[in-house]
């Protein structure tokens, strides 16, 4: 297991390493043997969306204590020791996060098979799944650290970085081209005592993926008759045009 964000803010190595470094590449660099050997021999995966279950691709978003993209959001309220950036109206309870990071290599572990492995989304897989949630108007959706669903939380605003001069970049972003952001306003009350107080620090997709190898393994061959249909429809093909000469 690589350098993991513990509950106190701090990062460690492994399952039972202390929380000690400030950040998850003071951890990387603290232990680099170790991080090497993990990145050279663990399997990465390309997840992209199911023909099938479009609609489930992003199902909600989760507000999380320590979101798998390693991006907290910055919020805007009236309090004066959050990020506020901008001349925001006092009264909005927003924030604002990185959704999807295209190419970001994101630590997950199977419990069935006791194995690690990473997993990415491509640019073209990002931007897809950000049509297919407004598509099917999962932005009313969310959750509480992936446990139960919360009301009171809506999506107001999505959009994908379309070049290196973003609006992004004005809340301390610089993020990838083809990142997913999102602007959520936050109603619940219970939600935003926690964002104030720091428990929840950004977001987190929910949704259905899978593997591209295995979905690409899974085309069936075609069959010795749907070749020889194929090859009839050529050949008639070719003699209708012979004939219209």
């Amino acid at each position: 297991m690589p350098c993991t964000k513990c509950d106190n803010g701090k990062w460690k190595w492994g399952e039972n390493g202390e929380c000690k470094y400030d950040s998850k590449d003071a951890c990387e660099k603290a232990n680099p043997k170790h991080y090497k050997n993990l990145k050279s021999s663990t399997k990465i995966v390309e997840l992209v969306i199911s023909d099938e279950s479009q609609e489930l691709t992003i199902d909600a978003i989760s507000l999380v204590t320590n979101p798998a993209i390693e991006q907290d959001f910055v919020y805007f309220g009236k309090e004066k020791n959050n990020l506020t950036l901008a001349k925001i109206d006092e009264e909005k309870r927003m924030l604002i996060s990185p959704a999807l990071i295209p190419n970001k290599q994101i630590f997950r572990h199977d419990p069935n098979t006791n194995s690690d492995y990473y997993v990415y989304f491509s640019k073209d897989t990002v931007r897809e799944a950000s049509e297919l949630y407004l598509k099917y108007n999962n932005h009313h959706k969310a959750t509480y650290q992936h446990e139960e669903d919360v009301k009171g939380v809506i999506t107001t605003e999505s959009w994908i970085k379309a070049g290196e001069q973003d609006k992004s970049n004005l809340y301390g972003y610089n993020l990838p081209v083809g990142t997913w952001f999102v602007t959520m306003r936050i109603d619940n009350d219970e939600m935003w005592s926690k964002i104030k107080d720091g428990e929840l620090k950004g977001l987190s997709i929910e949704g259905y993926f899978v593997d591209k190898m295995e979905k690409m393994s899974e085309t069936p061959e075609p069959t010795n008759e749907e070749i020889l249909s194929a090859l009839n429809e050529i050949i008639q093909d070719i003699k209708n045009q012979t004939n219209n000469k």
